[in-house]
């Protein structure tokens, strides 16, 4: 169907630009729409050693993190999007977000960093931001 091979092509262009990237830890997330389900997703998925991963069926809260993610970006950019006149325009604006979420958005539940510092900070046990943070003098 045309969904499915929809879906199979993005994959494989995610493949074509990140391969080298891409590793076992890589992970699929999706609901368990016929697209994600059919043998073919499965196997191309299986093939590239990538991992895949489902929300339950019927839980729509497994993808509420991804859900409310999505909400944020669309209203902090839908103001930027009414000016576009090509795909292009679009994708430089969802790049820019993404870029501008992941570095610079700090957050108060990681520990008060971007989500790639914190990525940095949990694998490196080194805060990032100590060096910036005045110490407290007795």
């Amino acid at each position: 169907s045309l969904e499915v091979d929809f879906v199979l092509e993005t994959v494989n262009t995610m493949i074509e630009k990140h391969g080298v990237a891409l590793t076992t830890e890589t992970i699929i997330h999706s609901d368990q729409g016929c697209h994600y389900t059919s043998c073919s997703f499965i196997q191309l998925v299986k093939d590239k050693g990538l991992r895949q991963s489902m929300s339950r069926r019927g839980n729509c809260w497994d993808n509420a993190p991804q859900e409310s993610f999505f909400g944020r970006m669309k209203d902090h950019i839908k103001s930027k999007l009414k000016n576009c006149t090509t795909f292009e325009e679009v994708k430089a604006i969802i790049d820019d977000w993404m870029d501008y979420y992941n570095n610079d958005r700090y957050q108060w539940r990681l520990a008060k960093l971007s989500p790639n510092e914190y990525y940095e900070y949990i694998t490196s046990g080194v805060y990032p931001l100590k060096d910036v943070i005045p110490s407290k003098r007795y």
